[in-house]
């Protein structure tokens, strides 16, 4: 008697939800677990983070993203907490860029580390990074980050540079009387380096109550600082992977800037992304509390593409932050998790 044919599991639907968005990106958190302690981010002391058999394992996370990948992900991004604050990160990028779709691995970093991994994880496929760099004075950094070391940040873009690493962009949330200030200098690094400088609203994640509001700052602000610099800066194309970003150029300039308005001006429009979170729960959206853990379907291929679907049919049409913003009534309960439990 012939044995019979063993039939390959295979997917012929895309991650398309109700509004016609098609989701081929997603963004992972390796772990809830930061080397810094941002004052956006989370408080200065008392964190309860998870235990790490609470974290996904490298073997399902690869489970995950081949999922992922049949169902037309063809971009990841590895975020935290801080990513690279867990071991042998390089060795996970090396089995991601080795799955058949994937396209494209980039790393969302405070760069504390970056110096000393860069060329690890350039071999091993990540392609692309994100630098968080609210500030580049010492004291001021430290404040920021309760701590932290800024040359160990510019070390980390240096190496970025020298490993080949493009783009290479810069994540700089913008602070009312805080880092409004440095505008400038963010801006001048465009004019010498070929650097991507993203200013970000500063956003209702993580706070329960309204005292966000005071660090609110209108992105408007970025422009204003450029004609009083006497540029005028252009619009210019799309940087490769600029997801929500608006680009202009300076005259002259090697890089370019770019506004992310999460709050002000949404991009839920054009949103093509899942999050993956540490602890193993998808989320269709930063901001809402719903979640569906994946790690009890890892294993069984239909169950987990029907998870993903589960997931997209409950993503919401926007995220309603403008909502919080001016004290409008919410559709939804939104999520008070800190930034680093869900890779912001």
């Amino acid at each position: 008697m012939e044995p019979l044919a063993v039939v390959p599991y295979t997917v012929n639907r895309t991650l398309t939800d109700k509004f016609g968005r098609v989701h081929d990106y997603l963004r992972i958190s390796l772990t809830d677990r930061c080397n810094l302690r941002c004052v956006y981010c989370m408080p200065e002391e008392g964190m309860q983070f998870m235990e790490n058999d609470k974290h996904l394992t490298f073997d399902e996370i690869e489970a995950v993203v081949r999922m992922a990948a049949k169902l037309g992900v063809r971009r990841l991004r590895l975020t935290g907490g801080e990513p690279l604050v867990r071991p042998n990160v390089e060795k996970l990028v090396s089995r991601l860029s080795a799955i058949p779709g994937i396209e494209d691995i980039a790393l969302t970093t405070n760069g504390i580390f970056l110096a000393q991994k860069a060329e690890k994880l350039r071999k091993a496929g990540v392609t692309r990074v994100n630098i968080s760099l609210d500030s580049m004075k010492q004291e001021r950094f430290a404040k920021i980050t309760r701590g932290g070391d800024v040359s160990k940040v510019l070390a980390g873009l240096e190496a970025s540079f020298r490993v080949g690493f493009n783009p290479i962009k810069l994540n700089v949330v913008l602070m009312n009387r805080f880092n409004d200030d440095e505008v400038d200098d963010f801006l001048r690094m465009t004019l010498e380096r070929e650097v991507h400088v993203r200013f970000i609203e500063y956003m209702p994640i993580g706070h329960d109550d309204n005292g966000w509001r005071d660090l609110y700052l209108p992105l408007e602000y970025v422009k204003e600082r450029c004609e009083a610099m006497g540029m005028t800066p252009e619009p210019t194309q799309s940087v490769f992977g600029n997801g929500p970003a608006e680009y202009f150029r300076l005259p002259g300039a090697k890089g370019s800037f770019g506004l992310i308005h999460p709050v002000s001006d949404h991009f839920c429009e054009s949103c093509n992304r899942l999050r993956l979170t540490a602890d193993g729960n998808i989320k269709p959206c930063l901001f809402w509390q719903d979640e569906f853990n994946v790690r009890k379907y890892i294993g069984d291929e239909q169950a987990l593409e029907d998870l993903f679907f589960r997931a997209l049919d409950i993503k919401p049409e926007s995220h309603e932050m403008a909502k919080v913003l001016f004290g409008e009534e919410l559709s939804h309960e939104p999520t008070v998790r800190r930034m680093s439990q869900i890779g912001g």
